[in-house]
């Protein structure tokens, strides 16, 4: 995710992600682990996991019951990215909102299917409470940027 605000920007990866998609029937489930966001100071990772996600507590965000909308697998071509449109609800920090966010979807020539979205998220809107003096380092609204990579199951 990334955060820009004119005092700094806040940047962290996280690469301990779980998630399948279903191309017959267009789901899609996240569970991320919130600890393995890796941050470029460790102050700041020990401040996201204690003060604002409160990871021991809630340790993951989970993005569960989506489905891509108008989804029909035969849309699925290889080489050619499709724009699809995302709707679940988006867990984090124990609250659980609905959301509709775009991206895209590419079948490879080896038959791994990626995926790309990029998303929105106010950390108050999921009780993320931001002390007064760190408000203006972290922005409003924080982008999140997903990149997934799926391998085909082995056929039966």
């Amino acid at each position: 995710f990334f955060s820009h605000t004119p005092i700094e920007d806040i940047e962290a990866k996280n690469h301990q992600v779980t998630s399948i998609i279903d191309t017959e029937k267009g789901e899609i489930v996240f569970k991320v682990l919130m600890k393995s966001f890796q941050f470029e100071k460790a102050l700041m990772q020990e401040h996201f996991n204690e003060k604002y996600v409160e990871s021991d507590k809630f340790p993951n965000a989970d993005f569960l019951k989506a489905a891509i909308t108008d989804w029909n697998s035969k849309m699925l071509k290889e080489n050619k990215p499709i724009d699809i449109k995302v709707e679940g609800e988006l867990t984090i920090h124990g609250v659980t909102k609905k959301i509709s966010e775009k991206g895209t979807l590419e079948l490879k020539p080896d038959g791994k299917l990626t995926a790309k979205a990029q998303m929105q998220v106010r950390p108050e809107d999921y009780g993320i409470k931001i002390p007064a003096v760190v408000r203006g380092n972290i922005a409003e609204i924080v982008d999140v940027f997903i990149q997934a990579t799926y391998n085909p199951l082995p056929a039966k």
